[in-house]
Formats: structure tokens, sequence, C-alpha cells
């Protein structure tokens, strides 16, 4: 048992809490030991019984805050926690919203309101929306952005067909987040090529068409790819959050010595969200916490096109974890793509306003073989929006 002697002093809590709001499936007994077990769960995951009054009790067990019912079988829950326990360090803010507990059935992370003071430890997003829309000279309109595919292409194949998407006008261009270090197109020889097309159609265009190359990759190659596609003239980078650590994003949009913007994929973590009875919430995964390790983008499924298990809701959440205030961090740039279009691009700007970035690939290729023209006709459909 713990002794009864304080084993920190009051000072060691400054008071401020961060909030989590969870759904509990159940019903309201079943659900409220849920709220209960999350508090010492992702806590001191101890028997709380044993631990006498004190500082840990005061301070470090999470607190309910509010408990109400949703609807029949379904319970709405605010737990905070003090910022304290987190060590001011992602990950562990990570392990305190959603830790043990996502082994436990009927618990869903779905928002978080996160103290002033711990937000103000994170710097976030380098560029953010306004910062992206000055490096490419776009004011007001959505932007357009394609990956090079398909994999099994050349690296001067991929470059040539990056050539021709910069020619018409596409405002950011990125790897298939399928293409890493492959025979067939090495990383390092595809960056190359890549930067070399994109600034030759930049040149003749005068368009700013970014280019971000997939860095993600074995822990140990990662930052000497960074460097490398940044000393090799990449205007951005892709990372893949789901096989690098979000913590990895954190600190690559932190480095002075990068200072790239940054697009997120969601490859490995759509098992996260597609539950509406577990895990995480869309706008949780896809905007706040992206937000909160610096991404600029968030590439995501959406509503329409492939991947139709994202609702219009579920994309409408994304969007407001994306823009909506989260203490001084930079609203980011939501990024839907999976088979979207130009017929969708008018709805689709009800969701997500004009502060958005379409991800199209299939259909610029299905329109036709010649990708210059088929850009530009895709921007002229979004400069009339």
């Amino acid at each position: 048992m713990i002794p009864s002697s304080v084993p920190h002093p009051p000072s060691s809590f400054s008071g401020h809490r961060f909030r989590a709001v969870y759904h509990l499936l159940g019903d309201e007994p079943t659900a409220r030991a849920r709220a209960e077990d999350i508090c010492i769960e992702e806590t001191i995951e101890y028997p709380p019984e044993l631990v006498p009054e004190g500082v840990i009790r005061t301070h470090v067990f999470g607190r309910i805050e509010s408990f109400e019912k949703i609807d029949n079988g379904r319970y709405r829950a605010i737990i905070s926690y003090a910022d304290e326990i987190t060590g001011i360090e992602l990950p562990q803010l990570i392990n305190v919203l959603f830790g043990n507990i996502s082994m436990k059935p009927g618990i869903r992370l779905v928002e978080l309101d996160l103290s002033g003071t711990l937000l103000a430890r994170f710097k976030g997003p380098r560029f953010g929306i306004e910062g992206v829309r000055k490096l490419l000279g776009v004011e007001k309109r959505p932007l357009l952005a394609t990956a090079t595919k398909p994999m099994g292409l050349s690296a001067s194949e991929l470059a040539q067909m990056a050539y021709q998407l910069a020619l018409g006008g596409m405002d950011i261009i990125k790897d298939d987040h399928g293409l890493g270090n492959q025979t067939f197109a090495p990383f390092e020889e595809r960056v190359l090529r890549t930067v070399e097309a994109v600034a030759k159609a930049n040149a003749q265009t005068g368009h700013r068409t970014l280019y971000l190359p997939n860095v993600t990759g074995p822990f140990e190659t990662m930052l000497e790819r960074i460097h490398f596609a940044k000393t090799a003239g990449a205007t951005g980078l892709m990372l893949i959050p789901g096989h690098c650590g979000l913590d990895f994003l954190r600190r690559v949009a932190d480095d002075e010595t990068i200072a790239l913007p940054i697009m997120s994929h969601p490859a490995f973590v759509g098992s996260y969200v597609l539950s509406p009875d577990f895990g995480v919430s869309h706008r949780v995964l896809h905007g706040q916490l992206l937000r909160l390790a610096g991404a600029d983008f968030s590439v995501m499924p959406n509503y329409v096109g492939r991947f139709a298990s994202y609702s219009r809701e579920d994309c409408v959440g994304i969007a407001e974890g994306c823009t909506h205030p989260m203490g001084t961090l930079r609203p980011i740039f939501p990024a839907p793509g999976g088979g979207i279009g130009p017929d969708s691009f008018a709805d689709m700007l009800d969701v997500y306003g004009r502060d958005v970035v379409y991800l199209v690939s299939s259909n610029l290729h299905r329109a036709s073989p010649d990708l210059t023209a088929t850009t530009a006709r895709f921007r002229e459909r979004l400069e009339k929006l």
C-alpha cells in the first residue's frame, strides 16, 4: 500500500487540467463504471482503494467533470486530467487520452479540450493554412493536389508525370504513399528527377507547384531522407504517422533546419475510427492530433469516392478538428481524396469551405491521357467556385 506520506509536494501540480470527451456504451451503471475506470486506468493503473487521501487522489486521478445520456445505450463523459501527468510530451499525452482503454470495449475518444498552458508547450504546424497559401501565392480558392502513380513506374517516368501535372497548374504534387525506396524508382533518384521536373515547369508557367516526397521509411533512414530531399530542392514532405509515429512528425515539424510544410497520410490508422462504438473519432485522429503534432495538411478519406465508410458528418468533424481554435496552433488543410473529381467539388465546398486541398488522382487520369490539359481544366473549375 502507498504510504500516507505525500510522495510529491502539492507545488508539483499547477492545478491546470485538460479535458477529453468520451462516448461510452451500456446502460447507465455500465457506462458510469466505464467512466470511473478511465479515471484510474489512464492515470495510476493501480487499485484506488490502496491510495490514501492526498496529492495523488487530489491531482493525479482522472476526474469525471460531467456525465450525461446521449441516447439509449450511449453516454457522454467529460474527464479531466492534470497537465503534469503528460510530462508535457506528446507520446505520454496520447497514452493518457487513449492508452490502456484502447484495449477495452465500448469506449470512444471523441474530442480534446486541452488547457491553454498545455497547448502553449507545442509549436504545432509551422505553416498552416495561411503559410501554405503564401508559399503558393493562392489567396482564396481551394487547392488542387495529386500523387504520382502507379507504383512500378521508373523514377524518370514519375518525374515526367510530375512535369506534365505542374505545367497544368497543379498546386501540390506528392509521391504516392506506396513509393518508398523500391529498385524501380529509388528514393534519391526519384526525388532528384522530380524536383528538377517541377522546377522546370514552374519556370515555364510562373506557378509555384510544391513537390512533397514520401520520406517515411525505416527509422534510421528518415532524417537522412528528409535532409536529402530538402537539399535536393523539395518544397515539402509527406509522412505517414501510422508508420513512423505522431511524435516523429512533431520532431520534424519543430526542426528549424528542415522548415518545410508537411503532409500527413492516414495509411494504417483508419481502423481507429471506423467503429462508432469504440476507438477514436475522425475529428480527433485526422484533425486535432495532427495539428498538435505539426502537420500542415491532413490527407483523409472523403464521404464520396472509394472510402464511403466515412460519412459526410465524419468529414465535417475532420474539417472542424483541422480548423477550429486550439490555442495558438495554426489551422491546417483537410485534404480529402480517394476517388474524388470535379463533379463533387461544389458539394464538397459546403463541407470543407475554401480552406481545403482536393486530392485528385484516378479521375484525373481517367479524364484524358493529356495530364497537363486535364489539370488545367480541374484548376479552372476550382477558380470558378
